[in-house]
């Protein structure tokens, strides 16, 4: 009777992980509906919503390379054109790359992200009913994966249980069927939210998703270049549409060791830096 206890082992995965999206789901209910209202998002704080701080280091980073103020080479280098950053943000990034002037870009868009100006903007999005608080467990985006895992659980054990050696006094099938009960609970859930809560945000309240998408809604109306950063702000890099630009971000996920100087893309007029129109 091995299995009985797996069962129940698979009964408190997946009633834990529903409740807990359940409540998560009431706690972002009863979020104050007028938080936000009648104010519009900067493109910084439109980034931090839609991917957090990475989302606004890369936001940076593209607005300062399209003012050519900092060239972006498609070789993962990042090049200062002009020492003067116009806000708190692009002081992060030009401090980032270092007194050098040049940097490669992953590293600098590791700092940005975690530099004070990052910070202060998050907590004034949270108290502002805006944002999630950093390491917040409680909400719906978590209660989803809790409730995935909880599923993949719940068919492992099933599995487990089903594989047991010897005679368990009962059908195999009765057994499979016994199992199916929580796992049909967990995917009913998954289901439910995503027609009721979806789409699950880990940055925004149900407060700054409203106001994403009054913002994604009003982008054609914008001016060129304020409707291609703010593109940039919401969906991220995949908004680029230079081609070296979008090479120059392709370098963030590889380890590149430094090269020797000699190798380092040159400033402004070397053939091979991108500038921020890709060419």
């Amino acid at each position: 009777m091995f299995w009985v206890l797996l069962l129940l082992l698979a009964w408190a995965f997946a009633g834990t992980a529903c409740l807990r999206l359940c409540l998560a789901a009431v706690r972002a209910a009863a979020v104050d509906v007028d938080a936000g209202r009648g104010r519009d998002l900067t493109l910084y704080e439109a980034a931090f919503l839609s991917g957090g701080p990475a989302r606004v280091a890369e936001l940076t980073l593209v607005s300062m390379a399209r003012q050519r103020r900092l060239l972006l080479a498609h070789t993962g280098w990042a090049t200062v054109v002009d020492q003067r950053g116009r806000d708190e943000m692009e002081r992060s990034v030009i401090g980032a790359i270092g007194p050098e002037g040049q940097s490669r870009i992953a590293p600098v868009r590791a700092a940005a992200a975690t530099a004070e100006a990052v910070r202060g903007l998050a907590d004034r999005l949270v108290r502002a009913g805006l944002a999630v608080p950093d390491g917040d467990g409680s909400t719906i985006a978590a209660g989803v994966r809790r409730v995935r895992i909880a599923a993949l659980a719940v068919l492992a054990l099933s599995l487990t249980a089903l594989l047991l050696p010897g005679p368990t006094g009962m059908p195999r099938e009765l057994i499979a069927l016994w199992f199916a009960l929580p796992l049909a609970l967990t995917l009913s859930c998954l289901v439910i939210a995503r027609f009721e809560v979806h789409p699950y945000s880990r940055w925004a309240s149900p407060a700054g998703q409203r106001l994403l998408g009054s913002l994604a809604r009003h982008m054609n109306g914008f001016g060129d270049e304020r409707a291609y950063l703010t593109s940039v702000a919401v969906r991220g890099i995949n908004a680029i549409g230079e081609p070296n630009l979008r090479a120059a971000f392709a370098h963030h996920d590889r380890p590149v060791q430094d090269r020797p100087a000699r190798n380092r893309p040159r400033t402004a007029g070397h053939p091979k830096t991108a500038g921020a129109d890709g060419d």
